[in-house]
């Protein structure tokens, strides 16, 4: 059958949940995505997208609703697209991702039967997030409730959360469950002292506008770091806002603000104005082993972080177990970022070592290395692939052990080929995308056994799953 946009598909059913939050139908071979759907649902869709391989619709009229739904709490479901899986219930969400982790592995790694431990879902499922950047914006998504009669709109002011698709869209969010408080009166003090000050809201088509991003980071220790990113100098009144966010919460730990006069939202190379408070707030780990050492992390405006902190103390604490780690043992931290799991392996190890591109991150790690006491650790920034060599194991010494937490493009073919080289006795690979870590494990099958993994929630109510692998050299025992 040939499919047209607009034409409509009556009584699909949806039959599973895709990795980029889109729910599958398939229709005469055709594979259709349908965002906001849950697996089970029968639906009328209507085709909005065609494509050679695939379709991508809408669903306009619902036959059956699955037994995997549930009522979503947030009044902006639906239109924010920060939470695509809210609709369906926990276990099922956690059931979707485990089928995702199985699934890459068997038909991007080429496992025959995997060994995948039981899913760890996170301990918390709203909440759960230390860190959240709103965005200020003149251009906000309208719903019908938003244009009158006349077809006239009120306020096109927004601060929050960019529309799925659309660059220049935001959705002015009243209430977020990501966070804990004082994130949303702060967002919400934010918006209203802008509005009744005049303060203009950044045009993301023109580049002009003063107001940009509200950035607001918490530790679970009761640290609160706001950094107000605006564009145009501070001739708009800048320092009236902030005083007036520092009156109106006068426990903040940290106040920062940042011009940023770029055509894109990055801060890490842009310069950090401290405006009141402390350089940094802190946040602690569990130590590995009972007995062990608490491990304090650094995090300043710029920081990189795990966003949900409880679930990366789980995360970390399993990447070392299955690591195996014993007092001998020479570490490679590969991606280190800000040192997170160099220094949370480093008090059970004789040595850490961290590779990193950002070279921010790496004095965040340097940093933490020295807050927490831990000499054994050593840092380097570059691109991994480039670091890696013959030269560098010399100079270093060979891994026993290579802990790998790359972005979701994966390890470079050159970073595999290094590892190859020094052949640790294990490798522990953490990923954010089972796609590209099957395939990387693909490349190692010839020198290293995939030996078991378990998939780690971070962030419940997203299609996103985290997944933590042992690999182990072949001629070795587990």
């Amino acid at each position: 059958m040939r499919y047209t946009e607009t034409q409509i598909l009556e009584k699909a059913e949806i039959l599973d949940a895709g990795s980029e939050g889109m729910a599958i139908a398939k229709v005469d071979d055709m594979v259709v995505f349908v965002p906001f759907v849950v697996p089970g649902d029968i639906v009328d869709i209507r085709i909005i997208r065609k494509k050679k391989s695939y379709a991508e619709g809408r669903a306009v009229f619902f036959h059956h609703y699955s037994e995997r739904r549930t009522e979503p709490w947030c009044r902006h479901f639906g239109t924010c697209g920060g939470c695509r899986w809210q609709n369906m219930k926990y276990e099922d969400q956690l059931y979707f991702k485990q089928k995702q982790v199985s699934d890459n592995l068997i038909r991007i790694g080429k496992l025959v039967n995997p060994a995948i431990m039981c899913i760890l879902p996170s301990p918390s499922i709203t909440h759960y997030r230390n860190k959240l950047d709103f965005t200020f914006s003149n251009h906000r998504w309208l719903t019908d409730e938003d244009v009158t009669d006349e077809g006239k709109v009120a306020d096109t002011n927004a601060v929050g959360f960019h529309v799925p698709g659309f660059w220049d869209k935001v959705v002015d969010i009243e209430e977020c469950f990501h966070m804990p408080e004082p994130s949303n009166a702060l967002r919400n003090a934010a918006r209203e002292y802008a509005l009744q000050n005049g303060l203009s809201f950044y045009d993301a088509r023109k580049h002009t506008g003063f107001l940009r991003n509200l950035i607001v980071r918490i530790t679970r220790n009761g640290g609160i770091m706001v950094i107000l990113v605006v564009s145009g100098g501070k001739d708009e009144g800048l320092f009236p806002m902030l005083d007036y966010l520092a009156e109106q919460f006068t426990y903040l730990t940290s106040l920062y603000y940042i011009v940023n006069d770029k055509q894109n939202d990055t801060i890490s190379d842009l310069d950090l104005h401290l405006y009141k408070g402390e350089p940094y707030i802190t946040e602690e780990m569990a130590p590995f082993r009972e007995g062990g050492q608490v491990v304090k992390f650094r995090i300043g405006p710029a920081s990189f972080f795990q966003t949900n902190p409880a679930q990366a103390e789980n995360l970390y604490r399993m990447a070392a177990d299955f690591a195996g780690l014993h007092d001998d043992a020479t570490v490679y931290d590969l991606y280190t970022g800000a040192g997170t799991i160099a220094n949370y392996v480093a008090p059970y190890v004789k040595k850490v070592v961290g590779i990193e591109s950002v070279a921010a991150a790496v004095e965040d790690a340097e940093a933490n290395s020295a807050l927490n006491g831990i000499t054994n650790t050593v840092f380097f920034a570059g691109e991994t692939e480039k670091i890696l060599s013959p030269e560098f194991f010399q100079g270093q010494g060979r891994p026993d052990i290579v802990i790998t937490d790359p972005p979701r493009s994966g390890m470079h073919e050159k970073v595999v080929k290094a590892i190859l080289e020094a052949a640790p006795r294990r490798v522990v690979y953490v990923s954010c995308n089972p796609a590209t870590q099957a395939r990387d494990i693909a490349w190692m099958s010839e020198q290293y056994e995939f030996v078991h993994c378990r998939p780690v929630d971070m962030f419940p109510h997203t299609q996103h799953v985290e997944n933590v692998a042992l690999l182990q050299r072949r001629d070795q025992t587990v």
